[in-house]
């Protein structure tokens, strides 16, 4: 596999963000750069100059002499995202739902479709369209610093959706909540979206809570990241 020079490290960005993202490389893993800058096609410059984009974004941690490792998951790191979202997330989709032209709901409504088809057939990009669909009820608020700032949450939120999504009946129950918060969204029902959206972040907080307090007992060994 090979990259093409235009936009070569916004490329390598997005690359290792998707593998980090969907488990491909997991917590605690070391990212081996010789192989990876050779499987890419690429030299070690630009890519560490990705990886180093990664861990502004708080997917991957570095130390001295052991190079970069993607960050574990945790529960304090999961509280405090799960925190800002439900400060900043509600109110920010109310405002966007009022907001919201035709061709945004149109957009949100296409998106949702596609989630329930990939989450049906237990399908790859299941957390990437979660991400999205999110993104989408949000955008037409346009607050683009509020924006920014949620869109990073949610790369944040990704690895943890996908640790809450895997118990079975998860997928069903959360894709019933992204209905009903749409349903909202699309009548403009401000009070409804702010109280569906924040009982749908919470709820999946409470259930990475339990989760993550399970791993920790699994494994005393580890220390958060």
């Amino acid at each position: 596999m090979s990259i093409i020079a235009r936009n070569l490290s916004e490329q390598l960005v997005d690359l290792v963000r998707d593998r980090i993202l969907t488990g491909v490389v997991a917590p605690g893993r070391p990212i081996r750069q010789d192989a990876l800058a050779a499987e890419l096609g690429v030299s070690k410059i630009p890519l560490r100059e990705a990886l180093a984009r990664l861990q502004e974004e708080g997917l991957l941690a570095s130390q001295a002499n052991r190079g970069f490792t993607v960050r574990p998951l945790n529960a304090r790191e999961a509280e405090e995202v799960f925190a800002l979202r439900l400060t900043l997330e509600p109110g920010m989709i109310a405002l966007a739902a009022r907001r919201a032209t035709s061709a945004d709901q149109r957009t949100a409504s296409d998106i949702l479709a596609k989630l329930d088809t990939l989450t049906d057939r237990l399908g790859d990009g299941v957390g990437a369209f979660n991400r999205a669909f999110h993104m989408a009820l949000l955008r037409p608020a346009n607050r683009p610093v509020t924006f920014t700032i949620l869109e990073r949450l949610h790369v944040l939120s990704e690895r943890y959706v996908r640790k809450h999504l895997e118990p079975l009946g998860r997928n069903e129950r959360a894709n019933g909540e992204h209905r009903d918060m749409l349903a909202a969204w699309l009548g403009r029902d401000e009070p409804a979206i702010t109280a569906l959206t924040a009982a749908h972040i919470s709820q999946t907080l409470d259930d990475l809570r339990v989760q993550l307090a399970a791993n920790d007992t699994e494994a005393p060994g580890q220390t958060p990241g």
